[in-house]
């Protein structure tokens, strides 16, 4: 069931932002609704990668990763950001995720990999880092555009 809003409370573009993370950071991979998920997966990647980096973000989307596999996490990712236009983000993941992941998995056993594993994670970083914050824009323009699929706006 989506959250009800009033109208009032979402009269520009800050509010809308604000409503849509709000209503996102109460969702969780699992989510039946695709319009959801598709928001939600990118919107968590911002997150994660805006706080922490890749590091950040594969630490808090193991589970789910592990559950569906890197490469259904991948695509359902890559499609995402493709949706909103964020074409660079997304060729970063599709390059680099999967070899990513590996060294995250293996480090858990052998410590050998560490090397490996921050030389990647800053490479990506560094790239995510590069494009100069253009996901946010992409992010709140999206959400604009489809605030009413995700939150019951209701007049009063």
């Amino acid at each position: 069931m989506k959250p009800k809003m009033n109208r009032k409370d979402l009269m520009g573009d800050d509010d809308i932002w604000n409503a849509v993370n709000m209503m996102l950071s109460e969702q969780d991979y699992q989510t039946e609704d695709a319009k959801v998920y598709e928001a939600f997966i990118v919107h968590q990647y911002y997150s994660e990668l805006e706080s922490g980096g890749h590091e950040a973000l594969l630490n808090w989307a193991q589970d789910w990763i592990k559950d569906v596999g890197i490469e259904k996490y991948r695509n359902d990712l890559v499609s995402s950001l493709q949706k909103i236009g964020a074409h660079e983000y997304a060729a970063i993941e599709r390059s680099h995720l999967e070899e990513l992941w590996k060294l995250h998995l293996a480090l858990e056993d052998d410590e050998s990999v560490e090397e490996d594993y921050y030389k990647k994670i800053e490479l990506m970083d560094g790239a995510y880092y590069g494009l100069d914050g253009k996901l946010q824009g992409l992010l709140e323009k999206y959400f604009v555009e489809i605030h009413t699929e995700l939150i019951d706006v209701v007049e009063g």
